[in-house]
Parts: C-alpha cells; structure tokens; sequence
C-alpha cells in the first residue's frame, strides 16, 4: 500500500472523534517484531514523542506484561495484517490525535484491565474496526474528561462490562464528554453497552 494510500485513512473519520490526525504528519514506523519491547516493537514505536503512523510487517499475537502507554499523534494501523493483542491492553493518558485501526484484543487479565484505557483528559481519538473479547474489567473506558472520541465499525463479544463512558455521575469533568459510536456489533456482551 502506497505512503498516501495508508495516509487516506485519517480522513475517514466521522463524529466526535473526525479531527483525530493521528500520525498523520510524521514518518512511517514500520514493526517489525511480536515482542512486548524492545527495537521494531510496538511499544518502542508507541513511546515515541514525535508522530508517528505505525504499520506492521508482522502478523501474530503480541503477549503485553504491561499496558501499553500510547503517546499523542500516533496511528496504530493493523491493516494488512492480523494483530492481537492479549494480557494486558492499551492506554491513553493525556495524549491527544490518536487513530487505532484494524487490531484485535483478547484475553486482558488482572484488575482494572481494559482493552483500551482512555483517561484522563485524553481528545481526538478514532478506534475503527477493531474486534475486542474477553477482559477482566471493561473492553473500552472512556473518562475523566476524555473527550472528542469516535468508537465506529468495532466488534464487541462475549464479554459483560463491555464499555464505561463516564465513570463517576459525581465527577463534573465527566459532563464534558463527547463519543459517537457508530455501526459497532455488540455480540453477546451483558452490560455497560452505549
């Protein structure tokens, strides 16, 4: 796929989430290894403080011991190839234009792990077709002021507290939020659905 051909993705976004760039202007980081870390790995390319529009030459799972701290400006697109990610899950803490596309999420355990974790204060953010299953606490959680978020064309399964927007009816900060959530499959999950 062509440099302006995967480029073509960040203006696809609709809602809340439609101004999220991603990385959209900075180089290619290419992974190119299932490590948790380490060079090639998507954590290396996620840490990153420049921008960054992450694709990969593998396809496999990818065994997280941690979460995985995304950094602002960053798209993490899985087209092209299958990514999994399972163990731990990905969060967004204070970043701002982050695109995530095309990754599967299975299999998150310990307490309060998410699929993907966004507070606090995190804005422009688009999650598109991604699949996500089978975690110990919530699939997405959106909240502490996180804000300006589109949720579009994802698979939600077999799973109970699928997604938290707002966590506390107290927090005032929580009033602020914005998310559209759009053509998602909720595919026998219980509770916390939009």
């Amino acid at each position: 796929m062509s440099d302006s051909a995967l480029r073509a993705l960040a203006a696809q976004a609709e809602g809340f989430g439609r101004s999220a760039t991603g990385g959209l202007h900075g180089p290619i980081y290419f992974v190119s290894s299932l490590a948790d870390d380490g060079p090639g790995s998507l954590r290396d390319a996620c840490r990153k403080k420049e921008p960054l529009w992450i694709v990969f030459e593998v396809s496999g799972t990818i065994q997280l011991g941690s979460y995985l701290n995304v950094s602002s400006y960053k798209t993490i697109d899985g087209r092209g190839q299958r990514i999994k990610l399972t163990g731990k899950g990905l969060r967004l803490k204070e970043c701002e234009h982050v695109i995530i596309c095309n990754l599967e999420f299975e299999g998150g355990r310990g307490p309060d792990v998410d699929g993907i974790q966004i507070k606090p204060n995190s804005k422009h953010i688009w999650i598109d077709r991604c699949s996500l299953r089978d975690y110990d606490d919530g699939l997405i959680d959106i909240t502490r002021q996180s804000t300006n978020i589109t949720i579009s064309r994802c698979h939600f399964a077999q799973h109970d507290k699928t997604m938290l927007i707002g966590a506390d009816p107290t927090h005032v900060g929580d009033r602020c939020i914005r998310v559209t959530i759009h053509h998602c499959f909720f595919d026998g999950t219980r509770q916390r659905h939009p």
